[in-house]
């Protein structure tokens, strides 16, 4: 078993150095369709130890700058209102003492406790930039307003979350259509098919430029040929380079704040999901470390 994310020495991995910490949130409780994504976090933290260092597009091993410490899984009840309330005071203390906090679900839900500690911590209104097969505003579902598919509806009652903007949706409904349209200027939804273009571009860098970015990765925002192991696949997602080249927009042009990667529900003799998972959690952070207007 992998002793940490990445499977780091104690030089890189001990939380001192480390500027970055990996928060494991095993939760799942409102999961509609595909069972295991309290499996995730223990998942992507085992594949990771499989990722190469190096990194050939920055000619280095990211990781040596940054540091990365990975902290002890939270354990939650069944409860959602308690779950965000324990993962909102874990993540705190991290923040105060100037880490960049990685959160590993888990459901979606578990964003709700990390996006409004970052959000309360801040002076300034921060902006959550969503990656999702889903668009996640219905008011509640399933008779509960703390369901995963509630998570972006429940982000935008926070006073200091100015906006969402959403990357990848393609299963939506109209409950969701009508509210994205009564609310264009806090919510901006590209569908899958819209980033095939370059029309996005102007206008994601014009709503984040020089704002607080919080991201979070639901992995079926990415195509299920990529990651195929999640409760709920669509079809016709993003690709990895498109993936890529939204974060590498973000760090250029905004300042990444936290981030999480949730939804991994890890399937016998399908490693590649979560290795994918586990990679792409360390090419954003290189990306982050590697962008000069980042490094603040």
């Amino acid at each position: 078993m992998a002793a940490n994310f990445l499977d780091l020495p104690d030089k890189l991995s001990n939380y001192d150095f480390a500027k970055v910490v990996v928060l494991p949130i095993p939760y799942e409780a409102t999961v509609t369709y595909g069972k295991g994504t309290s499996k995730g976090p223990a998942a992507i933290i085992e594949a990771s130890a499989q990722v190469e260092f190096y990194d050939r597009e920055f000619d280095c091993e990211p990781v040596e700058k940054f540091g990365i410490h990975t902290l002890s899984e939270i354990k939650i009840p069944s409860s959602s209102e308690e779950a965000a309330r324990r993962i909102y005071e874990a993540v705190n203390s991290h923040i105060k003492a100037g880490k960049f906090v990685v959160g590993l679900g888990g459901e979606h839900s578990v964003s709700v406790g990390l996006v409004k500690a970052q959000a309360e911590s801040s002076k300034e209104p921060i902006t959550i930039v969503q990656i999702d097969a889903h668009s996640d505003l219905r008011d509640s579902y399933e008779e509960s307003e703390n369901n995963h598919a509630c998570v972006a509806r429940r982000f935008l009652e926070n006073k200091n979350v100015e906006q969402i903007l959403q990357f990848g949706i393609r299963s939506i409904s109209t409950e969701e259509i009508k509210f994205i349209r009564k609310n264009f200027k806090r919510v901006r939804t590209w569908f899958a098919e819209e980033t095939e273009s370059d029309d996005w571009k102007d206008e994601f860098i014009s709503r984040i430029l020089g704002k607080k970015v919080y991201l979070t990765i639901d992995v079926d925002g990415i195509d299920p040929s990529v990651i195929p192991a999640t409760g709920t696949p669509e079809p016709d997602g993003l690709s990895w380079n498109k993936t890529i080249e939204i974060i590498k927009i973000l760090t250029g042009a905004a300042n990444l704040i936290s981030l999480d990667c949730v939804e991994l529900a890890p399937v016998a003799g399908m490693h590649a999901s979560e290795y994918a998972a586990a990679k792409l959690v360390y090419k954003v952070l290189a990306i982050k470390y590697n962008t000069l207007t980042n490094n603040r």
